[in-house]
């Protein structure tokens, strides 16, 4: 059964059309809904992102309300979205008007490390003093590793492989790329754009000991409006190769003034390439090669996933699919059921260590730091050929070409995470 969805703030056009294909059914309630909330953003330079999450979380949430008994006993959820415009302050209101309409989990990450980091904090304090009022923050996008390490939470999961995690991945796969000889590091000015020059330059030193790094820069997130000086820069020191934790608008634009400047330059990027806009960034440049980490390879993926693919891009803000953002909504079900109870202290009980044979294969949800672990594929956008890239995206005859695959179980990576637990947990 389609989710229920509140909008606890003005959307943008696009989301608002989005929202119409996930209209309620009028049914009988079997009983209490299970309030659940959206926090991302919904409006901005960067909005396409956010209701790009948005998409896919209602995928999730439908087809856990269309199961026979629901979530629970009948219960379903009931979503209500908010726009937290890209900013901590309004994601911290956005999380207590959650939790005061009853949310018991709330779904984010697409607006950066420091922006769920925040209201992690806020979550846990709150916890702490309302038990009768607790809430879980479910992650699906922010990936600094300092969210199940040294600023880890009892109260928060997950569900995106972390900066490390993809770092890893990507280091296995320039091992096997000769090619890459000079890398400069551009990258976002804040936490992640920063961990992800540094691991970037830590992990593929020790996977590639000839590599040379050429230099970093690191730019406003969301403000540059001509790449141009920054490429330039790059270029000047004859990099083969840019290291790059850009996403969003700040990554396509970047893009552009590279082709724009016939810089046939190859991006080291985690999953923001992933992101609406990025694959038609790159067929109107027609040089570079824009390499990404992610759960899967977006139109080369096994039965089930190329359905949902195919359901999420009917929808009006969903040329990509995330299928993590689905898990999310599939893990906290499964929880549920396993606790018998919708009370946030018993769910987050039921989901550590949870094991999952899923769509993506074999996950599991790490006790000890509340971090998921599952498969890291590298890809390339580069044009349909029928063969390795069968999907076009954002409208183009460019998709995703399969580069390698690292298993979960080889990137159980180590943690300093040192938990404080409730009472009884």
């Amino acid at each position: 059964m389609p989710a229920v969805i509140r909008f606890a703030r003005p959307l943008s056009a696009l989301a608002c059309a989005g929202a119409l294909l996930f209209a309620p059914l009028a049914h009988a309630a079997d009983s209490a809904p299970i309030k659940v909330a959206f926090i991302d953003q919904l409006s901005g330079p960067l909005s396409n992102v956010g209701e790009q999450f948005l998409a896919n979380l209602k995928l999730g949430i439908d087809d856990a309300n269309a199961q026979p008994q629901g979530v629970l006993n009948g219960a379903r959820y009931e979503l209500s979205t908010y726009d937290n415009k890209l900013s901590a302050q309004d994601s911290l209101s956005a999380l207590q008007s959650a939790i005061d309409a009853g949310a018991k989990i709330v779904f984010t990450g697409g607006s950066g490390s420091s922006v769920v980091a925040a209201m992690v904090d806020a979550a846990t304090k709150h916890n702490e003093r309302n038990p009768t009022k607790r809430v879980l923050i479910i992650n699906y996008a922010s990936i600094d590793p300092d969210l199940t390490g040294a600023h880890c939470s009892f109260w928060h999961f997950a569900t995106e492989a972390n900066t490390a995690m993809k770092m890893r991945a990507l280091a296995n796969f320039v091992k096997t790329q000769p090619d890459i000889r000079k890398v400069y590091s551009l990258n976002q000015d804040y936490a992640h754009g920063r961990l992800w020059a540094s691991l970037g330059k830590q992990m593929i030193s020790a996977a590639r000991p000839d590599v040379q790094f050429t230099g970093a820069t690191l730019h406003p997130i969301g403000k540059v409006k001509d790449f141009a000086p920054y490429v330039s820069k790059a270029k000047a020191t004859g990099a083969d190769t840019l290291l790059t934790g850009n996403w969003g608008q700040d990554l396509n634009l970047l893009i552009k003034a590279a082709g724009d400047m016939s810089y046939d330059v190859r991006y080291l990027n985690h999953s923001g390439a992933g992101a609406p806009g990025t694959v038609l960034a790159v067929s109107q440049a027609k040089i570079g090669k824009v390499t990404w980490v992610a759960e899967w390879t977006p139109g080369n993926g096994n039965a089930q996933l190329m359905q949902m693919d195919a359901r999420v891009r009917q929808t009006p803000a969903g040329e990509h699919f995330a299928p993590r953002t689905v898990l999310s909504v599939e893990l906290v079900t499964d929880a549920i059921r396993k606790a018998n109870s919708t009370d946030p202290l018993k769910i987050a009980l039921a989901l550590e260590g949870m094991q999952k044979q899923s769509f993506l294969g074999d996950v599991t949800m790490r006790k000890v730091d509340h971090q998921l672990l599952l498969p890291q594929v590298v890809s390339t956008i580069a044009p349909v050929d029928g063969k390795t890239v069968k999907v076009g995206y954002d409208g183009t005859q460019w998709g995703h070409k399969t580069e390698s695959t690292t298993p979960a179980k080889d990137l159980d990576l180590p943690t300093t995470c040192k938990m404080k637990r409730p009472a009884g947990a």
